[in-house]
């Protein structure tokens, strides 16, 4: 039974007390186990009313404002009113756009997460992220030519580029490791809502094209911007940031919040990490496993963001409607991930779910790219079928790469590096669905696809194994501390 616990949260040998070391390692609390659960899931639904309503509206806004220039690439394109045409940009250049966005990405998630563990409370960092990428949204609004685009898109990943793992870290302060993914899960997912709702708002402004001399992506580009500006303020007044900081919470729940995230690693640090473990955590074989999988994993997650409106485009529709059919999948997308996530952390099985629903995603666009070119509906039953695999498994991705960090106080630098492959993801995805295959159905970007799915499975199964032995062999992390590695 022992085994099964970090040694920071080890039954007693009656196995009716539990023992949690404090911070400070000067005085223990035993609690009887059954009350101690029964608190836990008291002060858990205290923190999922106060923070993830929060953390699922900002992140939905994040998705909105990162895939509004997939619909504007469509958006009344009949009528000669879509981006590219009322600034002359061709397809290449839309790609070198969407393909700098991902690099900012890629560059400054890092710097972001480290900005925000050192010098800046995550209210306040968070809340200029979301400020600052706002007003270069609406800004957005009024570019006439491509540099003024591919600028103005570069801009706005520098700021975009921290939000997701700062989310996630901040997740991590709170939760316990056997309780994120799903809560992780519920911010992601309302990145496959954001597809919907994004294509639904699409849809509504692609008929106010014309009304005060705007065209229908430059509306797009205002009003989502203007929510994103204003809900900056809500992070800047009502999110907490650590349970030592939270007015809401009395003495006894301050220590009982940071008491429990004892168990697994968890909480604020603000130690920092010993050359060794930061060393294993960048380059360490097994962590390099998880970056180069979720490298893969964002290679379809990246199609949708980007081309899920030329995707479905591409299968007989005008643009206006392809925005709202871009709403079903991410809708599977979304249900698939809560179901996912929360069984996922459940069963201590984050590599088999991932696995078995990166497989059906992979199926999904083995189909799509298979069937001929104008069977439109079952290469939209196929592309719903995809929608099962790549934002699903992203939630327990990352939380696993948050359990299994080489070292506690490296798990910013997990977080934000795991993160920072999806720029090189969404990059590869930008280039594979090519404008001149519109009429074939796009095999290499349905085929790539398909590839990356089955790669992460295989990866998946080998990090599970990998996970297994070590806990039999009694593996130490980098700081030579007992460690149970999450499966």
């Amino acid at each position: 039974m022992d085994k099964a616990l970090p040694a920071e949260h080890r039954e007693d040998p009656s196995h009716e007390k539990v023992v949690i070391a404090s911070p400070s390692d000067e005085s223990t609390h035993s609690l009887d186990q059954v009350e101690y659960e029964r608190r836990n899931r008291r002060f858990n639904r205290r923190l999922d009313l106060r923070i993830l309503p929060l953390c699922c509206w900002v992140y939905l806004l994040n998705f909105l404002d990162r895939g509004n220039i997939g619909n504007s690439k469509v958006l009344n394109a009949e009528t000669g009113d879509d981006l590219l045409q009322q600034t002359g940009m061709n397809a290449d250049q839309y790609a070198i756009t969407v393909t700098l966005f991902s690099l900012a990405y890629a560059l400054f998630e890092v710097p972001s997460n480290y900005v925000m563990k050192h010098w800046v409370r995550p209210s306040l960092w968070l809340g200029f992220l979301l400020f600052a990428w706002g007003a270069l949204t609406i800004g957005t609004a009024g570019v006439h030519n491509y540099a003024t685009v591919v600028s103005l898109r570069f801009l706005i990943g520098v700021f975009e580029a921290g939000f997701f793992p700062g989310i996630v870290y901040f997740i991590t302060v709170w939760y316990r490791y056997n309780e994120r993914a799903v809560r992780i899960a519920c911010v992601v997912g309302f990145c496959n809502l954001a597809g919907a709702f994004g294509g639904a708002i699409a849809y509504g402004v692609g008929h106010m094209n014309g009304a005060a001399g705007l065209q229908g992506f430059r509306w797009l580009f205002i009003i989502e911007g203007i929510i994103t500006i204003l809900s900056a303020f809500l992070l800047f007044f009502f999110l907490p940031d650590y349970p030592a900081r939270a007015k809401w919470l009395s003495p006894s729940d301050k220590q009982f919040a940071e008491d429990r995230l004892k168990q697994g690693g968890g909480g604020y640090l603000r130690s920092h990490a010993s050359r060794p473990e930061v060393l294993q955590t960048f380059f360490s074989p097994r962590m390099l496993c998880h970056y180069v999988a979720y490298i893969a994993d964002v290679v379809p997650q990246g199609s949708f963001t980007f081309f899920a409106p030329t995707i479905i485009k591409g299968l007989g529709y005008t643009s206006i409607h392809a925005q709202l059919l871009t709403v079903p999948p991410w809708c599977v997308g979304f249900c698939v991930a809560i179901t996912l996530s929360y069984s996922a952390d459940h069963f201590n099985a984050r590599g088999l779910h991932i696995a078995l629903a990166s497989l059906a995603g992979a199926a999904g666009w083995l189909g799509a790219g298979c069937l001929p070119a104008d069977a439109y509906v079952s290469r939209y039953g196929c592309l719903c079928l995809a929608a099962c695999g790549a934002f699903p498994v992203a939630p327990s991705m990352t939380n696993w790469v948050a359990c299994n960090t080489p070292s506690l106080l490296t798990i910013p630098f997990a977080i934000a590096l795991n993160n920072s492959c999806a720029g090189i993801g969404q990059i590869i995805a930008q280039w594979i669905w090519k404008a001149g295959e519109a009429e074939s159905g796009y095999p290499t970007g349905n085929f790539t696809c398909a590839a990356c799915g089955f790669f992460v499975a295989a990866t998946s199964l080998g990090l599970r194994w990998q996970y297994g032995r070590m806990n039999r062999m009694g593996v130490r992390d980098a700081g030579g501390k007992e460690r149970v590695w999450a499966l």
